[in-house]
C-alpha cells in the first residue's frame, strides 16, 4: 500500500496534546506518515511549549516560533504566536489536516455559557475559513461538552453547518460524537465533544472508536501518579506552599469528600468553612485513588487546583500533566501559573490518540471496532425545532 503523507496544520493549538497524540496515532497506524506543518496560539508560553516539545524533535533548527503569520511563509514550519483574529490564514503553508480545539470558554457550564454571544464564541469562525482557505483532506475539532447546549443548541447547530459547509464547492461528512476520555485511556472523568470531518468527495468512512479497545486499561489516579513514581526533580514537578488553614481544612476530608460533603459540613470547624452561595462540587475535593480524576481545570481560586487522595497538599503541575496523559519528558514552558492553565486547557494526549488512530485507520482501510455516535446534526436539528414547537 502506498504511504499516505498528511502535513497538519492547528489553530488554538494549546500546549501540544492533539498534536502529541496525532504523532503517536501515525506511529501506531501502518502506511501513515503525519508532517506538523503549522501552529497558532495566542499565549506565547503555550506556544514555546509546543515548539520544544512538538516541533523541534521533529524538525530541530529550521523550525520556528514567529510572532506573525507573514513571517512563516508558505514553505515555513513552526508555531505562530499572534491573536488568531490577525492570522493571515492565506500566508500559511499547504495541509492535508488540519485540528482545532476552539476556545471553550463561552460553552462551558462553569461560566456564563453566553456562546456566540460571547468574547470567545465566534472564534471557532476561523477554524471554519482554514477548511475554506486550504480544503484539507479531514479535521478533527474538540469543545466542551456544554457546547451542546449555548444559545439554547442554536450555537451547536450554527457550528457543525458551517464545518459541514464551510465554503461553496467543498463539504465535509462529519461526525460529532461525546466523548468521555476515561472511557479511551485517560485518567480522568474528561468529556469533550470531538467532531471529525472527511472531505466529501473522498471515499473514506470515519467511524467512532469503540471504548471497547480501551478496556482493560488501568486509568485510576493511584496508578496515574504512583506507577512509576514521579522523580522528586521531574520538570514541573514544583510542590505549592500550602497555608496552615488549608492543610488543617484537607486534614478533615476524605476521598472523594469537598468542603461542602454533608459528613463533612458536621466536622468541619467554623474557621475553615467556606462562606458562598456557589457550591461547586469540585472545591477542595480529593481525588478518589482508585478511581479516575474528576476533570482538571486551567484556572481558578482556592480549592480549584485537584488535591491528593491522602496527602494534604494540591496536586503538582507534573501530577495533573499525568491525569492529561502527558509523558512525564513532556516540558512545559513558564512560570508555575501559566503550566497550570495550559495543562487544564490542552487536550489529553490519549484522547487524542485514540480518535486520530481510528482517523488514520480509516483512511488506511483498517477495519476496528466502532459504535454510533451519540450526536448527529440531524438530531441537532430535530431539538432545536421541538423547542421552538
Amino acid at each position: 500500500m502506498t504511504d499516505l503523507f498528511f502535513r497538519m496544520g492547528e489553530l488554538f493549538s494549546g500546549p501540544g496534546g492533539m498534536a502529541l497524540g496525532a504523532r503517536l496515532a501515525a506511529q501506531e497506524v501502518d502506511g501513515i506518515e503525519l508532517r506538523h506543518a503549522w501552529a497558532n496560539d495566542f499565549d506565547r508560553d503555550t506556544c514555546r511549549t509546543y515548539f520544544r516539545n512538538i516541533l523541534e524533535p521533529e524538525f530541530g533548527e529550521s523550525a520556528r516560533l514567529v510572532d506573525d503569520s507573514a513571517d512563516l511563509g508558505q514553505d515555513g514550519v513552526g508555531v505562530v504566536h499572534q491573536n488568531v483574529r490577525d492570522l493571515d490564514i492565506d500566508a500559511l503553508g499547504a495541509i492535508e489536516g488540519f485540528a482545532f480545539g476552539f476556545p471553550c470558554n463561552d460553552y462551558s457550564l462553569v461560566g456564563e455559557w453566553k456562546g456566540l454571544a460571547g468574547t470567545y464564541g465566534p472564534l471557532y469562525s476561523y477554524g471554519v475559513k482554514v477548511l475554506a482557505a486550504k480544503r484539507p483532506k479531514w479535521f478533527v475539532a474538540e469543545n466542551v461538552s456544554g457546547l451542546r447546549g449555548a444559545n439554547e443548541g442554536r450555537a451547536f447547530r450554527q457550528i457543525l453547518q458551517h464545518l459541514q459547509s464551510p465554503t461553496d464547492g467543498v463539504s465535509y461528512r462529519i461526525v460529532p460524537h461525546l466523548y468521555s476520555f476515561d472511557q479511551y485511556g485517560v485518567p480522568q472523568r474528561r468529556q469533550r465533544i470531538v467532531i471529525v470531518g472527511i472531505r466529501e468527495d473522498l471515499d473514506v468512512e470515519f467511524r467512532v472508536p469503540s471504548p471497547e479497545i480501551y478496556e482493560g486499561v488501568d486509568v485510576t489516579v493511584q496508578t496515574a501518579l504512583t506507577s512509576p513514581h514521579i522523580h522528586p526533580h521531574a520538570p514541573n514537578h514544583e510542590f505549592t506552599k500550602q497555608s496552615a488553614n488549608v492543610i488543617e481544612r484537607l486534614s478533615y476530608l476524605l476521598p472523594g469528600e469537598n468542603v461542602f460533603s454533608p459528613r463533612v459540613l458536621q466536622v468541619l470547624p467554623d474557621h475553615l468553612r467556606i462562606n458562598t452561595k456557589t457550591t461547586i462540587s469540585t472545591t477542595y475535593r480529593r481525588l478518589e485513588p482508585h478511581k479516575p480524576a474528576y476533570t482538571i481545570t486551567g484556572g481558578g481560586g482556592g480549592g480549584s487546583h485537584g488535591y491528593h487522595w491522602v496527602l494534604n497538599r494540591a496536586l503538582t503541575n507534573r501530577e495533573r500533566a499525568r491525569l492529561q496523559s502527558f509523558p512525564d519528558d513532556f516540558i512545559f514552558e513558564g512560570g508555575k501559573e501559566s503550566v497550570r492553565k495550559q495543562v487544564g486547557m490542552a487536550v489529553p494526549v490519549l484522547g487524542a490518540q485514540a480518535v486520530f488512530t481510528a482517523l488514520f485507520r480509516s483512511f488506511a482501510g483498517i477495519e476496528y471496532p466502532w459504535i454510533e455516535p451519540n450526536i448527529t446534526l440531524e438530531r441537532v436539528l430535530q431539538a432545536e425545532r421541538d423547542r421552538a414547537a
